[in-house]
């Protein structure tokens, strides 16, 4: 009975925790393993794949490659899919009455794919109004780091960046706006390298178009 209870608690958590990340396709059952688990099984396909590409794993340059791409996978590129490393945000009371824009501009995106899982690189720009509190400018960069550190696809890693921001501050004063290359458009397929795409999303008073083109203005 214990145990049923368990399973329906853990089942009703995984089940939040996915709703949470604002529609990334993850199985409710994704944090079943830890990752000391998910590093070996991928250890283990990966070297399948590099065995089928026909690379000889025992080159002393190619033998710890798969356990070097597993743990990369897990621990730094794709680490944005466990919620436990979600950044824990800094909020500090506005003593200055500060009632103006806030922009952060420049903000580095390291991101992958989810269609070809190459990367999405490019640069970030936040702005927000204070509601009574300003956040660390270093979490404003975390934030965006661990929206990023998952496969994505442009358009869902904005609005990700957007609404973790107003779920910190409280306030729904929010725009980002990405603009990136993509590498599954300049290493392969078309072999396009001068385009970038230009994402945004304009919450609250960003909505208005004096306070938009304010921000655009101070993004240059």
């Amino acid at each position: 009975m214990n145990n049923n209870n368990n399973i329906q608690i853990t089942t009703d958590f995984e089940a939040a925790v996915h709703a949470s990340f604002f529609d990334t396709p993850m199985r409710v059952d994704a944090f079943e393993l830890d990752d000391d688990t998910k590093i070996e099984l991928i250890q283990k396909h990966f070297a399948a794949i590099m065995h089928t590409l026909g690379l000889d794993l025992s080159d002393d340059s190619l033998k710890d490659t798969p356990k070097r791409v597993a743990k990369m996978y897990v621990k730094e590129i794709f680490r944005g899919l466990n919620p436990e490393n979600k950044p824990v945000v800094t909020l500090f009371k506005n003593p200055f009455s500060y009632n103006q824009m806030l922009v952060e501009r420049n903000i580095s995106v390291y991101s992958n794919c989810e269609h070809h899982f190459v990367p999405i690189v490019g640069k970030a720009h936040v702005a927000y109004f204070s509601n009574g509190q300003v956040i660390g400018l270093s979490k404003l960069n975390r934030i965006v780091q661990y929206c990023s550190q998952r496969p994505q696809i442009q358009e869902r890693l904005t609005k990700q960046i957007a609404d973790m921001i107003k779920e910190s501050l409280g306030t729904e004063d929010v725009a980002v706006i990405v603009d990136a290359h993509h590498h599954c458009v300049s290493s392969r397929g078309i072999r396009d390298t001068g385009s970038s795409t230009l994402t945004a999303e304009y919450c609250g008073r960003f909505l208005d178009p004096d306070v938009k083109n304010d921000f655009l203005r101070h993004i240059g």
